[in-house]
C-alpha cells in the first residue's frame, strides 16, 4: 500500500472521450465502450467533449446517449484542441477514477478489465495502456511516428526519472483526485506529457503500465495528428520538466 497516497474506495469510472468530426466511428466506440466488461460492483460515466466537430458527430451522440443515461454530452462552440476537451472531461468528471479513450477505433475498450486490474490489487494510482509491451495485436503503421514516440517517450522520462515504454498512449487510468488536482494547461496534444511529468511529481505516486492492442489508423482514415504535435510535445517536456 502506498504510504503518502490514500487509494481511493473504487465504485464508478469517468471514460472520457474527445472527439472531433469522429461520425465515422464514434456511434461504434460508444457502443464498445457501454458493453466493455467491468469488474463487479464498479459503475461508469460517460463524458463525450464534441470539440466543435462540423460533421454529425454530435447527433450520433446523441442518438445513443437518449437510450443510455449513463452518457453525457458535452459541447465546445469553437474548436479548441483535444487537451482541451479533456479538461473539460476532468473537470466534470465524478468517478473514483478517470481513463481516456479516443472517439476512433484505435484502442479497444475490452481491455479495460487489464487496465484496472492494478487498480482493483491496490498496487497503483496511474495506469498506462502500452502499444510496446506484451503480446496484444498491434497493427504495422509508420517507422517515423514509432521513432518520435520513443523520442518523445524517453525525453519525458528523463525529466521524469520514470522508464515508460509509452508516454504518448491515448489509455490513462488515473485517480480522479489527483487528475482534477493537476494545474494542466496544454489545450491540445501537448497534453500527453503534460499530465505525465506534473503526476509523476506527486509524492508517493506509484505508477504502472499494462500491454494493450493497437490498431491505428492513417491518415486517409482520419488519423490527426502531425509532425508539428511532437514539436510542441518536446517543448511541453522542456518547459514543464525543467521548471
Amino acid at each position: 500500500m502506498n504510504d503518502n497516497l490514500a487509494y481511493a474506495h473504487f465504485v464508478k469510472l469517468s471514460i472520457i472521450i474527445p472527439a472531433f468530426n469522429e461520425e465515422g466511428s464514434v456511434g461504434q466506440i460508444l457502443n464498445q465502450v457501454l458493453d466493455a466488461p467491468l469488474p463487479e460492483g464498479i459503475g461508469r460515466e460517460i463524458l463525450v467533449i464534441d470539440d466543435a466537430s462540423s460533421d454529425a458527430t454530435t447527433e450520433l451522440v446523441r442518438d445513443v446517449a437518449a437510450h443510455h443515461p449513463e452518457i453525457q454530452l458535452l459541447r465546445h462552440d469553437t474548436n479548441r484542441g483535444k487537451g482541451a476537451a479533456l479538461h473539460t472531461g476532468i473537470a466534470a468528471a465524478t468517478g473514483d477514477y478517470v481513463l481516456i479513450q479516443d472517439a476512433d477505433m484505435e484502442y479497444d475498450p475490452r481491455e479495460y478489465v487489464d487496465l484496472l486490474q492494478p487498480v482493483i490489487d491496490r498496487q497503483a494510482d496511474v495506469v498506462y495502456g502500452s502499444r510496446f509491451t506484451g503480446g496484444a495485436p498491434r497493427r504495422v503503421l509508420f517507422f517515423w511516428h514509432s521513432i518520435g514516440n520513443k523520442l518523445l517517450t524517453t525525453c519525458c522520462n528523463a525529466v521524469c526519472n520514470l522508464n515508460l515504454t509509452d508516454m504518448e498512449t491515448c489509455y490513462k487510468l488515473i485517480r480522479r483526485d489527483l487528475l482534477q488536482g493537476l494545474n494542466l494547461r496544454e489545450k491540445r496534444f501537448g497534453f500527453e506529457p503534460e499530465v505525465t511529468i506534473r503526476l509523476a511529481r506527486i509524492p508517493g505516486i506509484k505508477f504502472y503500465e499494462v500491454g494493450i492492442s493497437y490498431h491505428g489508423r492513417t491518415y486517409a482514415e482520419g488519423k490527426k495528428i502531425r509532425w508539428r504535435d511532437g514539436f510542441r510535445a518536446l517543448y511541453v517536456i522542456a518547459k514543464t520538466g525543467l521548471r
